[in-house]
């Protein structure tokens, strides 16, 4: 019997074709070779998988439900639209599901802190949700710029214990927050662990945050399969550095589903006004990994922006680059605008207030299911937009309902 692709890739140096790897420095290379080696042992612990899939069950409200859209599907006139209902995890996005695990491998390292970045701040409440559970200290890093457009989720890090720690150079945004958290683990690796946010960073992260977050595809598949009689025709889902697009991708990557990864178009295809590393940029190594990045004339990270502070990141998880190289999966863009317009249309039609990056993806669902009116598409709504009211409906005024 051969092996699924999950078991084969990333190789045993992390590498998903060229892509991937560790390109780090000295000091990190005894802390990174010491999570590796627990990674691997952990994976194939039945302790460590009884006691994540408890958590999961009677701490995190899993398994999320899959929704049938059919108010939106019908205003889009064409292929039916189903949700998978992510923004119901507790602490209202995917995030949760490898920051419990995270938190777990820590206690397991025998560490006393968690640290990681965030850019919208829903890893970071995440976080610091699993370091409450756990009893274990916890620093966020959050562009400065992030912390004023995410008020909300700064005070629920704060209430929660965290520590945020604002990035104040560059943009000011994520790829500044991973700088700032990168060098405070540098300083007290003994302690921490680096908790990254998404399928991006030096191996073992992109392969360890697609597995924890895995659960999200292998339950879709279930439910779809329950509720449909057959898999969907389409999967969808936003793509910054990428996790939620691969825990959803996961459950189909064997089967024969389009895989569609949607990044942040911003306001404009030149450098500065968007985040579409996939569709603009190319190979380079930047926060420890080789992917696909958008660079500047001098070959460094260029600026990149997106409503979604969650999404505007100038590159992405190296198995994204590499499942695009391969024909794997379709990359889409979608606008600011048009993440908006999802955002109040889903909001409007079916109740459900969606977190901007989540609108990018189902923006983009919309446009398929008119394109594809014989078609089911299946939708990661990674998170909910609370965090986001405030933003949006001063910038963008409440529409009227049509």
């Amino acid at each position: 019997m051969s092996k699924s692709y999950l078991d084969t890739l990333p190789n045993e140096d992390g590498f998903f074709g060229k892509y991937g790897g560790a390109f780090i420095p000295p000091p990190l290379e005894k802390p990174f070779a010491e999570l590796n080696k627990a990674y691997d042992e952990l994976s194939q612990s039945n302790e460590f998988h009884a006691e994540l899939n408890s958590i999961r069950k009677h701490y995190q409200g899993r398994p999320t439900p899959i929704y049938f859209a059919k108010n939106l599907t019908k205003y889009c006139g064409g292929g039916k639209i189903y949700l998978k209902r992510e923004d119901l995890n507790h602490t209202g996005a995917h995030k949760l599901n490898h920051c419990m695990a995270e938190a777990l491998v820590a206690k397991h390292l025998g560490k006393s802190k968690l640290l990681a970045e965030t850019g919208a701040g829903q890893h970071g409440v995440a976080l610091a949700t699993a370091a409450a559970y756990f009893g274990l200290e916890c620093e966020i890093h959050m562009g400065e710029i992030d912390i004023q457009k995410e008020h909300p989720n700064v005070i629920r890090m704060q209430i929660l214990g965290a520590k945020v720690v604002p990035a104040t150079h560059g943009l000011k945004t994520l790829k500044e927050a991973v700088d700032s958290a990168f060098n405070a683990y540098v300083a007290d690796s003994e302690n921490t662990l680096f908790a990254i946010g998404s399928v991006v960073g030096p191996h073992p992260y992109p392969k360890m945050v697609r597995d924890f977050q895995s659960v999200v595809g292998r339950e879709a598949r279930e439910q779809f399969l329950e509720m449909t009689g057959e898999l969907p025709s389409h999967a969808v889902a936003c793509v910054g550095g990428g996790s939620n697009a691969m825990g959803l991708f996961s459950g189909f990557i064997d089967d024969e589903v389009k895989l569609h990864g949607v990044e942040p178009l911003g306001v404009g295809t030149k450098l500065g006004q968007h985040a579409a590393s996939l569709t603009y940029g190319e190979e380079g190594i930047m926060h420890g990994f080789n992917s696909i990045m958008l660079k500047d004339k001098d070959g460094e990270p260029a600026p990149v922006y997106s409503i979604g502070s969650g999404i505007d990141y100038p590159s992405v998880g190296p198995e994204h680059a590499y499942l695009r190289d391969i024909g794997r999966t379709i990359v889409g863009t979608c606008n600011d605008e048009d993440a908006v317009d999802a955002f109040y249309k889903l909001s409007q039609l079916e109740g459900i207030i969606p977190a901007l990056e989540s609108a990018h993806a189902v923006a983009y669902a919309m446009k398929l299911a008119k394109e594809n009116p014989n078609d089911s598409i299946l939708v990661n709504l990674s998170g909910r937009g609370d965090k986001d009211i405030d933003f949006v409906v001063e910038k963008f005024p409440i529409p009227t309902k049509d």
